[in-house]
């Protein structure tokens, strides 16, 4: 049944050679590569191993249920087994983001709605920073602009996970608008208003994902305007790198040495451009598939958080909770397994992913 997933196993064989190679291990970007490929493969190929077994069982005991009715149980109870091995491998074997085993980049940008919108900003960095912190993730936050009531008016925060985490594959249906009803801290009659932040998430780009050639960029300092203690406004170390092809242009502050700084700044910027020409792949080929970049379009209102009614509600699945206090914490599994689902059963009826 699952004959077309043998090229699998040769994959597998010859990853699991190379982490044994110490020259793999020599190059960082190469080692991280085949551990991240290595990872995605092995419940595949365990699966696989699986259901032969179970199929080779199976076949027995319907041959031994011919000669002694007693063996028609077990048959029975490992047809049961097969079918769901079956399904979990299906699921496996369904087409996948290539980035799902990537690490990411998380942008949050207040929107319409002034001071509320930044702090609600600051409520969705903090919502993300804890739900990394249950999942084992690192984050570092790379930039940040706060706003005059401790929200922010734009944050990015790089985050990592070993490399079966799944980082990206969990946060990148975070991205889109996310619009807040509650009573601001500003309001004095009480009214509750709306406003929204957008989130953007980027798979984060190694340098072998996205070649930049040096003669595209133009790379400005100048003195920063943010937090950084007393040298923040005596010496340039904010960067702001532009890729002329695209004009894509990348700013950061953050740090207090220019060199963190353009560090920094490329890494976002690799994100972006692996992003553009994924966007671009997209549109050129029929697949079916989601498109995060057409997810963090900022007319696409993804998600509601009701403050009066304790409510979420993400509208792309319509998923609804009433814990919102716990997912402002950081327990946002409930409404990602709800997307992921709607993800996976999309991909396996062959129809665009909502």
């Amino acid at each position: 049944m699952f004959d077309n997933a043998q090229p699998l196993r040769e994959e597998f064989a010859a990853l699991e050679a190379a982490l044994s190679d110490p020259e793999t291990h020599a190059d960082l970007a190469r080692a991280r590569r085949v551990g991240r490929r290595y990872a995605e493969l092995t419940p595949v190929v365990r699966g696989m191993d699986e259901y032969e077994r179970t199929a080779a069982d199976l076949a027995a005991a319907k041959e031994l249920a011919e000669l002694d009715d007693t063996f028609a149980v077990e048959a029975t109870e490992l047809a049961e087994r097969l079918a769901a091995i079956t399904e979990r491998l299906t699921r496996l074997l369904a087409p996948r983001d290539p980035n799902d085993s990537a690490d990411a980049l998380l942008e949050i940008k207040s929107g319409e709605g002034g001071e509320e919108s930044a702090l609600f900003a600051g409520d969705l960095l903090r919502m993300y920073l804890r739900y990394a912190e249950r999942q084992g993730w690192k984050t570092e936050v790379l930039d940040a602009e706060p706003s005059d009531l401790g929200g922010y008016k734009d944050v990015t925060v790089a985050v990592r996970g070993r490399t079966d985490a799944g980082v990206w594959k969990r946060l990148k249906y975070e991205g889109g608008v996310h619009r807040v009803q509650r009573v601001p801290v500003t309001e004095s009659q009480g009214r509750i208003h709306t406003s929204a932040a957008g989130v953007l998430v980027l798979p984060e780009a190694e340098d072998v994902d996205v070649s930049i050639d040096p003669n595209d960029l133009r790379v400005d300092v100048f003195r920063s305007s943010g937090p950084g203690g007393q040298s923040v406004n005596t010496t340039d170390s904010a960067v702001r790198i532009t890729h002329l092809p695209t004009g894509t242009v990348v700013s950061m502050q953050n740090e207090k040495s220019q060199l963190q700084n353009r560090e920094a700044a490329m890494r976002v910027l690799r994100a972006r451009l692996l992003a553009a020409a994924q966007e671009e792949a997209d549109r050129e080929s029929a697949a079916a598939r989601r498109s995060q970049v057409r997810t963090v379009d900022r007319s696409e209102r993804v998600r509601t958080y009701n403050f009066p009614e304790n409510r979420i509600t993400d509208h792309r699945v319509g998923y609804k909770a009433y814990n919102l206090d716990a997912v402002l914490d950081g327990e946002l599994d409930g409404v990602i397994d709800a997307l992921v689902a709607a993800d996976t059963a999309a991909l396996l009826a062959g129809d665009d992913r909502p």
